[in-house]
């Protein structure tokens, strides 16, 4: 009878891990490919490390965390630096790295974050080293709404890599139809929402107003300036917080600088949860203002903390607010005060952490997920 050799035990800790992620999985391997320096990727593995035995590719390294979840040995490190824009030459030429760590996984899923690279990788290291693992594929927004509009061939990649997948999700209704429009089968729909609902604590400033995204054209902060100045204009106590980063920060410090702003803008740069906690409690108004979007988990943070949004006119956040039950859609800067003060931001607070509790949370859609690629293992 032919022998087989047996692999080096693992470590006792390893074991543990890996015992109790099994017994309350039902032995479902699973891979994440993802940027592993987002905490939204993060966020997912925290989600999924409990249920499932759980290994890790990252385009970029690994933000501090990721080892209390997923051992060394079951983490990739691609230490590229993959573009916002595309073109990542450089990911590609990873996949021979990729697709043999793959095969020595024997994954029974691989689930790709962002589907025009992540997503790309994945389709091409399942087809050239014929993996039996399906894909899952979840769309971040832009790889959707934004990328496969940018070209042809961009088009052609994204209809390949929704086909190739098994199972997809989006977080919001309008880039589902956007996705079955580019060939996706079966797109499950649950908002990337909250781990938790935060606590409230202490009163809000009643001018105060928040934003964090991107400091990118994408986001379009100069806008979020623009509607800032204009209530700032009509009510002088209004304050601004800005935070996080982009290539836009100095030309927007200018302009705050030309509008005779310094002493109502704050830049703050990049914030830990805590500090972007705190500014959350405080602020009643929360500014998002992008160019396109799914449903944003900035936003869903912002109404968890009580925070009344002012939202750019699209779809997924005409979903989110409604027609004005829970924000405000913003047309244009004019005539924005006059809308703002016929709102009651207390009552919204309360009616916004209330839809988020009810409609907003990440849970009930992660375990709806794996109890799906379940099913779709067992067929």
């Amino acid at each position: 009878m032919k022998t087989r050799r047996l692999p080096s035990p693992p470590s006792r800790q390893t074991l543990g891990q890996t015992l109790g992620r099994t017994a309350l999985s039902g032995g479902l391997r699973l891979v994440l490919i993802g940027d592993g320096e987002s905490p939204h990727l993060l966020k997912w593995a925290r989600a999924l490390a409990p249920r499932v035995q759980l290994w890790a590719i990252s385009s970029r390294g690994f933000m501090p965390g990721w080892e209390l979840l997923v051992p060394d040995a079951q983490r990739l490190a691609l230490n590229t630096r993959p573009e916002h824009g595309g073109g990542n030459i450089a990911l590609l030429k990873q996949l021979p790295k990729v697709g043999a760590w793959l095969s020595a996984v024997d994954a029974d899923w691989i689930h790709a974050h962002y589907l025009t690279s992540h997503g790309s990788l994945a389709w091409a290291a399942r087809l050239g080293w014929r993996l039996r693992a399906q894909i899952a594929g979840s769309a971040w927004g832009s790889d959707i709404l934004v990328t496969p509009d940018q070209s042809a061939a961009y088009r052609w990649l994204t209809r390949k890599v929704l086909k190739a997948c098994a199972v997809t999700t989006s977080d919001s209704q309008h880039m589902a139809d956007k996705m079955r429009e580019l060939g996706a089968g079966e797109v499950m729909v649950f908002p990337f929402g909250l781990e938790a609902m935060p606590r409230q604590r202490g009163e809000k400033e009643p001018w105060l107003f928040f934003a964090n995204r991107g400091l990118e054209p994408l986001y379009r902060p100069q806008l979020v300036l623009e509607v800032f100045a204009r209530i700032a204009s009509q009510c002088p106590p209004a304050r601004l917080v800005m935070a996080n980063d982009g290539s836009l920060r100095p030309w927007l410090e200018n302009d705050v600088m030309g509008r005779g702003l310094a002493d109502k803008v704050s830049f703050v740069g990049r914030l830990g949860a805590d500090e972007q906690a705190r500014y959350y409690d405080q602020a009643s108004w929360y500014l998002s203002l992008p160019e396109s979007d799914s449903v944003s988990v900035s936003v869903l943070e912002a109404m968890a903390h009580g925070c009344v949004p002012l939202l750019s006119d699209l779809p997924a956040n005409r979903e989110l607010i409604g027609n004005s039950e829970r924000g405000l859609i913003v047309y244009e800067p004019k005539g924005i005060t006059k809308r703002l003060v016929q709102l009651q931001p207390e009552q919204l607070a309360a009616a916004n952490r209330q839809w988020v509790q009810q409609h907003g949370l990440f849970e009930p859609g992660v375990q709806r997920f794996l109890t799906r690629l379940r099913e779709l293992s067992r067929a």
